[in-house]
């Protein structure tokens, strides 16, 4: 397993390398190089410096060019900067992840690396360890080379099923041939957790499923709080919930089932979306989606593209879905001058205008609201029960007479 957990008291250091390429412009390379900043901080480690290249695309030899690679061994090999860790924002194939530790001789992660210490440590339940556990053996199995971790020590003396090395066995194949073993019994354990999760969905009734989905640390956990009432774990950093949350919720005596999801992120590892199939079966059999965006964030636009993305494959974009723009009690903007006339940036988006706009686009199915303030929480309870109404009368005709007579 990737072991490296950095929880302890003392921060390791890192420097972050990322691309500027021409599919990646400078400020989204700089924008993305903030949220592995963000990581790292998730994962209790400290960024020294940043190195950043233009290139045409990634060296397939080193992912930086050579030239580069030199620059950040300098940096990392002298002593008083006190590197521990270099950290690279995409996923690094096994050669380049063998290449560079050969040049660099610290610790390398990637983003899926790190994605997955932070999971590992967050998950709780014993579903989300198992769900991570599988994610990690299968992000190890290809890189098994450069990781060599000495895995029969885990195999606990012949027990799990796994073989100790036989003669003439080198220990490549012997850790590669656990691994499997691993994999294989993981999801076996995955396989019987989906068919409990399964027939727990199924015994919920036909009460209306409400999914809240989002970017992670959108706010999706505070308003879950705020909604059932329930002390949901919240906390400012990404991914504070793995495990999917399910609260009976009610709204003017209408009942349904509210649903608090894992968040997404730019290049999630496919991984995790595998091993977390189960959790995210409860976005796949919602009846209604509420998509909540932390308005606040300078590229809230392309987060929410990489939200849909993901829905999109997970759904097919079938589901109606409610936008929720939270925390608008910290979004902020720079007025522009009326003779200015450059082009209006997101900075210079007043929030009326940007509700206005949105109001519009999406044909009044979206609301504005701050979960922490506690800001126009009526409209959005206003606007969720004519959805979920709408739902239930349509599962339900004999329903709609109860509504409008006690209505």
């Amino acid at each position: 397993m990737i072991k490296d957990r950095t929880t302890g008291t003392n921060p390791e250091n890192a420097v972050l390398v990322g691309l500027i390429t021409p599919e990646q412009r400078e400020s989204q390379s700089r924008e993305y190089l903030d949220e592995l900043e963000f990581l790292a901080e998730t994962a209790k480690i400290r960024t020294v410096r940043r190195f950043i290249q233009r290139l045409e695309a990634p060296n397939s030899l080193t992912f930086v060019g050579s030239g580069k690679l030199q620059e950040i061994r300098d940096f990392v090999e002298d002593a008083d900067n006190g590197i521990d860790i270099v950290i690279f924002d995409d996923e690094l194939t096994p050669r380049q992840l063998h290449n560079i530790e050969a040049g660099l001789k610290v610790k390398i992660m990637d983003r899926t690396s790190l994605i997955l210490n932070i999971f590992a440590v967050r998950a709780r339940t014993a579903h989300a360890k198992t769900q991570v556990e599988l994610a990690e053996y299968n992000y190890m199995l290809p890189r098994l080379k450069s990781m060599w971790t000495h895995l029969e020590r885990q195999s606990g003396g012949g027990g799990g099923g796994f073989r100790m090395r036989g003669p003439g066995e080198t220990q490549l194949e012997t850790d590669r041939r656990i691994v499997l073993g691993k994999i294989s019994k993981l999801k076996s354990e995955i396989m019987e957790i989906d068919r409990q999760k399964s027939i727990q969905r199924q015994n919920r009734g036909r009460l209306v499923r409400v999914a809240l989905v989002g970017y992670t640390n959108a706010g999706k956990s505070t308003l879950m709080r705020l909604m059932t009432g329930s002390e949901v774990f919240v906390e400012d950093k990404l991914f504070a919930t793995l495990d999917t949350t399910v609260r009976k919720t009610t709204i003017d005596n209408l009942a349904f089932l509210l649903t608090d999801t894992v968040g997404f992120i730019r290049k999630l590892p496919a991984e995790l979306i595998e091993s977390f199939k189960s959790t995210l079966d409860e976005v796949r059999e919602a009846d209604l989606l509420v998509h909540v965006v932390d308005v606040s964030h300078p590229s809230f636009e392309e987060r929410i593209e990489v939200v849909d993305r993901t829905l999109e494959g997970l759904t097919g974009g079938s589901k109606p879905v409610i936008t929720v723009f939270n925390k608008i009690d910290i979004f902020s903007y720079v007025n522009k001058e009326a003779d200015d006339l450059t082009p209006l940036t997101r900075e210079n988006i007043s929030l009326d205008d940007l509700r206005r706009t949105w109001v519009s686009k999406s044909h009044n199915n979206c609301v504005f609201i701050s979960a922490v303030g506690r800001q126009n929480i009526d409209e959005f309870r206003a606007v969720l029960y004519d959805r979920v109404r709408s739902i239930h009368v349509n599962r339900f005709p004999y329903n709609d007479f109860l509504f409008h007579h006690f209505d």
